[in-house]
């Protein structure tokens, strides 16, 4: 134990001194793992899992239930992994909390993309804005498997009400598949701009977003709003 101790203190000292990225993948992982396992050596356990997952972003995004099928990592350590994931989106999303004016599809969009990091479901998140495109409100409002999500129509109409949003920009992912919209995506999206626009609201946009991109169903001449 005496010597897991001194390798586990030199491998955070490397850390300290030289930061994260001089570290490979294994090695980030061991020394994560030492603070969420005592006592043991982390480094083949850190083997496992990118043996199991195949990189470190993907040891990251697993499920606790994927973490905890693997040797070595018990319901503690499963917490630990998913935690780091979550705390990179939490800070992604919170480090600029001012106001905005989202007044531009790019705008929306490089707003949107950040509620995505690291999610491995079709998540769909809702912008809410006002006459003058200030947001309102920004609240996820459906989520589903790998590859599908169904719009929920009732509570995107309970939360532009309760809003008193004039507009609506849509977002959805496709983790692992194209970014492109499916025809479910087309039919889904007009669906709900019908409803929307019956009580005077119109939905500007919807965003199909994968890793780091996206793209705008209205630019891209999938969807038409009401209002051109």
């Amino acid at each position: 134990m005496h010597d897991q101790t001194g390798h586990r203190q030199r491998i955070r000292n490397r850390f300290d001194k030289e930061g994260l990225d001089s570290f490979d993948e294994v090695h980030a992982l061991e020394l994560l793992l030492t603070y969420a396992i005592p006592r043991i050596d982390t480094k083949p356990i850190a083997r496992r899992l990118l043996d199991r997952f195949g990189s470190f972003s993907a040891v990251l995004e697993a499920t606790k239930e994927e973490l905890k099928a693997v040797e070595g990592i018990g319901e503690t350590s499963a917490l630990f992994i998913r935690l780091l994931n979550d705390t990179g989106r939490y800070y992604q999303v919170r480090k600029d909390r001012d106001p905005k004016v989202l007044n531009s599809t790019q705008a929306c969009g490089e707003y949107l993309k950040k509620f995505y990091y690291g999610l491995r479901n079709e998540t769909i998140y809702m912008l809410c804005l006002d006459a003058k495109c200030k947001l309102l409100s920004c609240n996820k409002v459906g989520e589903g498997d790998m590859n599908s999500a169904n719009i929920p129509v009732r509570k995107v109409v309970e939360q532009v009400l309760s809003t008193n949003a004039t507009a609506v920009v849509l977002a959805h992912s496709h983790p692992g598949g194209l970014l492109l919209p499916s025809m479910e995506d087309v039919v889904a999206t007009n669906t709900l701009s019908e409803t929307l626009f019956a009580l005077g609201v119109v939905l500007a946009d919807h965003l199909i977003v994968m890793d780091d991109e996206w793209i705008s169903m209205a630019q891209s001449g999938y969807y038409k709003r009401p209002d051109l």
